[in-house]
């Protein structure tokens, strides 16, 4: 060994012994629990807020350079009480010490935090109670990338059972997050993607939604490309308050790539399950640089609106068909605006009934929502209450229908629907298309046209619960209805053929439909074209009235009894609910009817008094004698019609038959005296 040699392995042998020596001075001399008023000191005049570390501080030097401290807290602002504004039980960090100083490379091992509490607060006049650390770090410089391009190694970070309190003493609201554990996996330079997991349990108030949540993912940084990636991620937790029971929670999706220099996102096909419904979106990439204003498309999953109810504790609707409200489902475009969510190319299918079309959620409580559908077909009878039941020995008193003022006085809202085909009562409606445009207690629907029974319908219904007591007004017209079918759909009668025309415009006033009724007011005309009416026979009639006038055996009835009619019309005015006629004209094909008369319409009855002028046309008298035909032609026959709109009775009136009939005889006697007082 030469001369040279020996010297340099004395020479690191003193530096290893010197260093060894050095090493061993400070563990036994120095102690870094002796600087912790130091430290509290330069935190007070950097922030002034009091820093306490009543925990040890330990130091490590081989193979790491580690610091572990125990219990700290830093205190709030003057203006917030005595509670820490930040407190941990424990926090721990090491960093390889050679990697640091002979190649400039930073290796962290797995920081560690216990127990962190973190109390954010809002007082009274707005002042937040981090406002002073943000203050006080504006004009400070960014950091700077590693020294010499050197990499960053971190093992993870272990986040144990931390706390995060937020309350806002203006607003009463007050999030609170508890057990709140995260782990992160390694993280470096290499842009490999690291894995990371957490759990929290939160309480939000005062909407007392609270619950637990779990999150799981992978996240990549690509520092050169400005990228932060996320991997497949998924969230899942029980959510209390949002229903009657708790909830579960879950989102799923492949990735999320945010470009920072960009301010934009794209995020892969995003699954939700929640209250039992499942969606799937599939999102254009979107900025972040203002306001948030994603688009692209929504799918919802077949689920039942009934189970939707029961899970808010609301009592879903009894119906006659007890198996509507199960299904629904929606597919649509979505586009959010900074005024409105607008849904395009829309298909929502509610049980048999499928709807096409666009709808617009307005964003504020201003704004005013938009409907345009177009649907295939639905009976609105399977979904309305059933009828009461009887009780005892006669039905069940029922309450009467009312408005849903409630509904319609914060409804803002216009739109269109048109269906192919729709039951409604007892009517059967083709064609249907409606407007709606309802705004500060006011709704109108307008226009509406519909098929109805081999003719149209056609009407404008104004609603209005502005004021202290609704009003409801109509301006309906009717064309070339088919009297037999409309007859058997309201009121299953069989009895009468035609065709029916009408004219109706009415306003009613009152909270239900039953005092509406009552206060009805305005005009009706309608006219019955070329039909019969069964289970009467007028000519029967007036033949066996007469023949009971003059004592005579009435002739044989001809069954089933039916009377013709060529028209029938009337016009009316109509107030409290009651429409007076005094123009009714009925042609038959034997007489023509005229008279006047009322319709009850709350109480559906009539009551006419009408005069009868028979043709003459012996052709048309069927089975009349001779002596038949010229007294029933050289008189005024009075009629009486009474009773249901349904079933209502025609008959003779006898009464003024009697007295027309006295008054004859008397005038005949009268004219006989006069003829023997004169010869």
């Amino acid at each position: 060994m030469s001369r040279f040699t020996k010297i340099i392995l004395l020479l690191i042998a003193a530096f290893a012994a010197s260093f060894a020596v050095a090493a061993i001075a400070f563990f036994l001399f120095f102690d870094p629990n002796d600087f912790r008023e130091d430290i509290a000191r330069a935190v007070e005049e950097s922030t002034g807020r009091e820093l306490t570390i009543d925990g040890d501080v330990s130091l490590h030097l081989f193979p790491w350079l580690a610091v572990e401290i125990g219990h700290a807290t830093l205190g709030n602002t003057p203006d917030f009480g005595d509670e820490p504004f930040a407190e941990f039980d424990r926090a721990h960090l090491s960093v390889r010490l050679f990697p640091l100083l002979l190649r400039q490379e930073i290796t962290v091992g797995t920081a560690e935090l216990d127990a962190l509490r973190l109390n954010f607060e809002v007082n009274k006049s707005g002042l937040a109670n981090w406002s002073d650390l943000l203050s006080a770090d504006e004009g400070a410089g960014s950091a700077e990338g590693t020294p010499g391009g050197g990499s960053i190694d971190i093992a993870g970070v272990d986040i144990r059972d931390a706390s995060i309190r937020y309350i806002d003493r203006q607003t009463g609201d007050s999030y609170s997050l508890t057990e709140v554990n995260v782990g992160i996996g390694r993280v470096s330079t290499s842009g490999d993607a690291v894995p990371a997991k957490g759990s929290l349990r939160f309480d939000l108030q005062p909407m007392a939604y609270r619950g637990e949540m779990r999150v799981d993912t992978e996240v990549a940084f690509d520092l050169d490309a400005g990228t932060v990636t996320l991997g497949n991620s998924s969230l899942e937790g029980l959510v209390e308050g949002l229903a009657s029971s708790t909830t579960s929670l879950n989102f799923e999706t492949a990735g999320i790539e945010v470009q920072i220099d960009e301010q934009s996102v794209d995020m892969q096909p995003i699954k939700v399950a929640v209250l039992g419904i499942e969606i799937e979106a599939q999102l254009e990439p979107f900025s972040y640089a203002g306001a948030i204003e994603p688009a692209g498309k929504i799918q919802v999953a077949e689920f039942s609106p009934r189970s939707l109810m029961h899970l808010f504790d609301v009592e879903a609707p009894e119906t006659v068909d007890p198996v509507v409200l199960s299904r629904l489902m929606v597919d649509a475009d979505v586009n959010v605006g900074a005024a409105a969510v607008q849904l395009t190319n829309v298909t929502i299918k509610l049980d048999d009934t499928t709807f096409t079309g666009s709808l617009a959620v307005p964003r504020s409580s201003t704004g005013s929502y938009r409907v345009d559908l177009v649907g295939d077909a639905i009976d609105i009878n399977r979904y309305m209450e059933p009828a009461a039941e009887a009780a005892g020995s006669g039905a069940a008193d029922t309450a009467p229908t009312e408005l849903p003022s409630d509904l319609i006085k914060p409804l803002n809202a216009r739109g269109s629907l048109k269906m192919a085909s729709v039951v409604l009562g007892d009517l059967q409606l083709e064609q249907v298309s409606l407007g709606l445009n309802a705004a500060n207690g006011r709704m109108r629907i307008q226009p509406i046209t519909a098929g109805l029974y081999g003719g149209s319908y056609s009407g404008d219904v104004r609603v209005d619960v502005a004021g202290p007591e609704p009003v409801l007004t109509f301006d309906e017209k009717v064309q070339g209805v088919d009297l037999a079918s409309l007859a058997l759909a309201m009121f299953e009668q069989e009895n009468i053929t035609g065709s029916l025309n009408g004219n109706f415009t009415l306003t009613g006033r009152g909270n239900d439909l039953d005092e509406i009724q009552r206060s009805l007011a305005g005009s009706m005309s309608f006219e019955l074209k070329d039909g019969t009416y069964e289970g009467m026979d007028v000519w029967y009639e007036l033949r066996r009235a007469r023949a009971l006038l003059k004592e005579e055996t009435p002739p044989e009835p001809k069954l089933p009894g039916k009377t013709k009619f060529s028209s029938i019309t009337a016009t009316g005015i109509v107030a409290d609910g009651v429409m007076r006629n005094d123009d009714l004209v009925a042609d038959l094909p034997f007489m023509q009817l005229t008279g006047k008369g009322t319709v009850n319409i709350p109480k559906a009855t009539v009551d006419y008094n009408l005069r009868a002028r028979v043709y003459k046309k012996p052709e048309a008298l069927e089975g009349a004698t001779q002596e038949e035909v010229d007294d029933f032609t050289k008189a005024v026959i009075p009629l009486k019609i009474t009773g249901t709109l349904t079933s209502p009775k025609v008959r003779p009136d006898v009464e003024e038959l009697l007295r027309q009939r006295v008054e004859e005889e008397i005038e005949e006697k009268l004219k006989d005296k006069l003829k023997e007082l004169f010869n």
